[in-house]
Order: C-alpha cells, then sequence, then structure tokens
C-alpha cells in the first residue's frame, strides 16, 4: 500500500517532501536491539531528527557509545533520548541498578548543592556515551503517598521542596549539555491511577493546583529546563474533556502563554493506554501536536517501522484534511530542531570540573535514615536476606535488580537470600531462613496489606529482624534495626547493606 506521505515525496511536490520531513521531525521513536537498525538510518536520512533509548538498547556504557555513533554517522544533529532518571528508573544502569540515588533521597538528604553534583555526574555519563536529551527530572510533588507510579520518583511531598531540587538537578544537568526535560505538567503526584493502564483524575481545585503542583515547573523554567513532558492525566479544574497531553488549554494556554515556557513540549508515552486506549494511537499524536506538543514520544511498547511510518502519514493527513494546521507542525518541527542545536553547541561549553564517580553513594548514604529499637545484638554472623516483592509499575519496569542481598553475601560470606510475595510471604521467609537472623527487605510497606503481615509473622517470631524499607517509608519504623533507604537504586542497597553490618 502506498502511503499519504511517501506519494507527496513521490510526486515531486516541496510541499509534500516539507509537510513528510516535519512530520517525522517531531517523532521520537524506539527501536529494537543494540545496534542501529537499516530503517532507523534510512528514516533519519528523511527529516527524523530524534530516537529514543531504551532498557532493551543498552548493554553497557561502551555498546551504548557505539549506538550513538553509529546513528551520528548518518545525522549528526541527531537528539538522542532516554528515560534516565536515576534511582528507580534507569536505563543506563538497567542490568546493574542505578548509580545514583533517586529523587526522593536527595530531596531527603535536602541538600541543593548535592543534587546538583548528582546530576551533574548522570550528565557526564550521558554525554559520554552520545546521549544528549534525559526525560528528566520529575518534578511532581508527591502529595499522594499511595501513588502507584510516581512515590520514590518524586523530591518530596513538599512543594518548596521539590521546586528547589528540581531547579538544582536542571542545572546540574544541563551543566554537562544534556538536554533536561521536566516532567510530568501539570503534576502527577495526587493521582492513585497509572496512566500506563488508564486516565488518572486530579480532581483538585485550580487555587491548589497553582500553590502546589505548578511551582515546582515555574521553578525549572526559571533554571533554564530545555524541555517539559506532559502527562497524561485530566484536570477538570483545567479542562474538564481531555487529558493534559491532548489539552490545548494545558499545552498552550497555561504553559506557553500564562507560565511563558518557550521550550520543547513533549509528551509522554503515546502507547500508554490513557491516550492509546482512550483516544487511538494516531489520533491521539495528531490531537497532541494541535494541543500544542512539539515532539512525541513513542516506542516503549511499539518499536517498528511500521509504527513510525503511520504516524507520519496520520500528521500529514491531519494537515491536509484541515484537522491540524501546516504552520502548527512547522513550528514543532522547528523547536526538536533548534533543541538539537541547542545541544550541539552546549557540548562545547560542557562543566569541565573533575569527575565524581563515587558521588552516587556518597548521597546513598547520606540519605539514609536507621532508627534502633533497644539494644539488639550487632550483626556480625551470616544472615538470611528474605526480599518481599511488590509488582513493579510500568515506568520501573522489572529487569532492574533491586535490594540488599548482593552486597550483604559479600560483607558476610556465608549469607543467602529469597523473595517472597502474597499471603505466606512471613511464613515462608521464616521457614526459608532455618533459624539464622533475618533481613527483610519491603518496598512501600504501607501500600501492601500482604507485606505489612509478613513482617508481623516475622518480628513476631524473630524480634531481632533488620528491616529495609526500599520506597517510600510511610509505615512506622519497626525491627531492631530500621533503615529506610528512600529508593531502590543499586547504591541505596550498598549504603543500606554497609548500615547493617555497622548496627
Amino acid at each position: 500500500m502506498t502511503t499519504l506521505a511517501s506519494t507527496a515525496s513521490g510526486s515531486g511536490s516541496a510541499a509534500g517532501d516539507t509537510l513528510a520531513r516535519d512530520a517525522l521531525a517531531v517523532l521520537q521513536p524506539g527501536f529494537d536491539g543494540t545496534t542501529a537498525p537499516d530503517w532507523v538510518r534510512r528514516r533519519l536520512g528523511e527529516g527524523l531528527a530524534s530516537v529514543a533509548l531504551f532498557g532493551r538498547n543498552v548493554v553497557s556504557e561502551a555498546q551504548v557509545t557505539s549506538l550513538t555513533a553509529q546513528l551520528r554517522a548518518e545525522r549528526d544533529d541527531l537528539l538522542v533520548a532516554i528515560d534516565e532518571e536515576s534511582g528507580d528508573v534507569t536505563r543506563l544502569d538497567v542490568r546493574t541498578g542505578s548509580s545514583f540515588p533517586g529523587n526522593h533521597a536527595l530531596g531527603a538528604v535536602d541538600d541543593l548543592g548535592l543534587t546538583r553534583a548528582v546530576s551533574r555526574e548522570l550528565g557526564r555519563r550521558l554525554a559520554a556515551c552520545g546521549v544528549n536529551f534525559d526525560w528528566a527530572p520529575s518534578a511532581d510533588v508527591n502529595a499522594n503517598p499511595d501513588n502507584p507510579v510516581i512515590g520514590v520518583r518524586s523530591f518530596g511531598a513538599g512543594t518548596d521542596l521539590v521546586a528547589r531540587h528540581t531547579a538544582a538537578w536542571v542545572e546540574g544537568l544541563q551543566s554537562t549539555g544534556v538536554a533536561a526535560c521536566t516532567k510530568h505538567f501539570p503534576g502527577h503526584g495526587d493521582t492513585n491511577v497509572d496512566s500506563h493502564h488508564a486516565v488518572p483524575r486530579i480532581d483538585v481545585d485550580a487555587d491548589t493546583l497553582y500553590e502546589r503542583e505548578l511551582p515546582p515547573f515555574r521553578a525549572a523554567i526559571a533554571a533554564g529546563t530545555r524541555a517539559i513532558m506532559s502527562a497524561h492525566i485530566l484536570v477538570p479544574a483545567l479542562d474538564p474533556d481531555r487529558p493534559g497531553t491532548l489539552s490545548r488549554r494545558v499545552l498552550t494556554e497555561l504553559l506557553r502563554d500564562e507560565l511563558g515556557y518557550q521550550g520543547l513540549i513533549v509528551t509522554d508515552g503515546m502507547e500508554m493506554r490513557a491516550i492509546s486506549g482512550t483516544y487511538g494511537l494516531e489520533h491521539g499524536v495528531v490531537l497532541a501536536i494541535a494541543a500544542g506538543a512539539d515532539a512525541i514520544c513513542v516506542g516503549g511498547g511499539l518499536c517498528d517501522e511500521g509504527t513510525v511510518l503511520k504516524l507520519r502519514d496520520a500528521l500529514v493527513a491531519a494537515v491536509r484534511s484541515g484537522e491540524l494546521s501546516e504552520e502548527r507542525l512547522a513550528d514543532a518541527a522547528a523547536r526538536v530542531r533548534r533543541l538539537a542545536r541547542w545541544t550541539a553547541e552546549a557540548r562545547g561549553g560542557a562543566d569541565r570540573t573533575r569527575p565524581d564517580p563515587r558521588i552516587g553513594l556518597v548521597a546513598a548514604r547520606r540519605a539514609l535514615t536507621v532508627t534502633r529499637a533497644g539494644a539488639a545484638a550487632p550483626v556480625a554472623e551470616p544472615v538470611y536476606v528474605a526480599r518481599f516483592n511488590p509488582a513493579p509499575n510500568i515506568a520501573v519496569g522489572d529487569q532492574t535488580p533491586w535490594g540488599v542481598a548482593a552486597e550483604l553475601e559479600r560483607l558476610l560470606p556465608g549469607s543467602t537470600s529469597g523473595s517472597f510475595t502474597g499471603s505466606d510471604a512471613g511464613t515462608a521467609a521464616l521457614a526459608a531462613a532455618a533459624g539464622r537472623r533475618i533481613v527483610a527487605v519491603v518496598r512501600d510497606e504501607h501500600r501492601h496489606d500482604w507485606m505489612g503481615s509478613a513482617l508481623d509473622t516475622l518480628l513476631a517470631a524473630r524480634p531481632d529482624t533488620v528491616v529495609v524499607e526500599m520506597g517510600l517509608p510511610q509505615a512506622p519504623p519497626r525491627g531492631a534495626l530500621h533503615i529506610a533507604t528512600y529508593g531502590a537504586a543499586r547504591v541505596c542497597g550498598v549504603a543500606a547493606a554497609e548500615a547493617v553490618v555497622a548496627g
């Protein structure tokens, strides 16, 4: 079948060629594999200006560096995007766990210099790999502790705290020539639904929205964030009909006109059910650009050439039918190309201060909160590590290891471990420990009744159990020793294991 855009290109029409190139320019697609596919190389020559890397594209930093070099051989001014928040949401360290703690740990320390140093070091790593666009940081205020998708991805529950650290994170990252993408506008913190699955709704009045959710985005704009990512959330106080990503009131009237933001607006992943399940992928993409978005994030799930061509053709057809103005598409494409130019120019002026590869572990150690109950004996012998596994959300994924077992097995040779879930998790863990002292590792105990029951069972039988909380520390501390890490990054596990042994 001949596609609309290819027909325009083949006809020799300069207008048709421009439309097709602009339609490709606003897409930020993913792809399969750890090398550059032929179809991506071809489309780069036809106008594609961005690509996105996901965990499936990453084996090592050397491999990512080679991959980005292959891509830039086709187009030097290419935007290479990645969803690298550090902490629980990591793509660069997807197989090992992040070398940097996430936002909640940095918020717990509340040292802006530390936040800036961590994001600067992350930016250096990304830049060295050829990645110049990071879909981070999360500027969401975690107003709802039961939020299933934000949690430790937020700097905290206080608006001022989140605003300060969002600005510092943006400044640190962008000092390395990597563009920051502050998300999820207008604020995803007060939701109890994951937009990967359905449309979350935030029923707050406009005053609450302006006073609680928007200040971190204002701070990011003041700090010079080069991009902002929209949220697939319905905020009736702003727009009762359409989620933020598809709302002109949210993206154009509020973000552009009222807040004065002139950088790139990127959508959250368009395959997420909040959009694709309600509006359809192709129609959703057209509505997003029409509403004021400039770039379309796609490829977390659908990562084939056919998807890219369908979206390109949907945008071209929308212009021809009058649903989308040619000027709006051209403006969006121009903003994408403008950001690509900024990243190329910023490389030359990137921060040249000495790298600090240990800053992540330093930050993770500083973030720990240790609570002792009574005079329990120090941990000096091999232990049994029982990890209680909640179902991971899609943003975090299930590829990345977490916990303290590997580090405790190194520090206390002979230690062993197991993972447990469900109503009999406590009994099963107690049996598996076979009399050894237990280190129980939990993640968001306050959100999972079965996890709380498992700890009840362990502590009734073994009051000397050590508890390590690697999610939001909302449940009261308990155990002979309780260690809150404020996140499940690899360095958080290392810091926690050190604290277990130190007692």
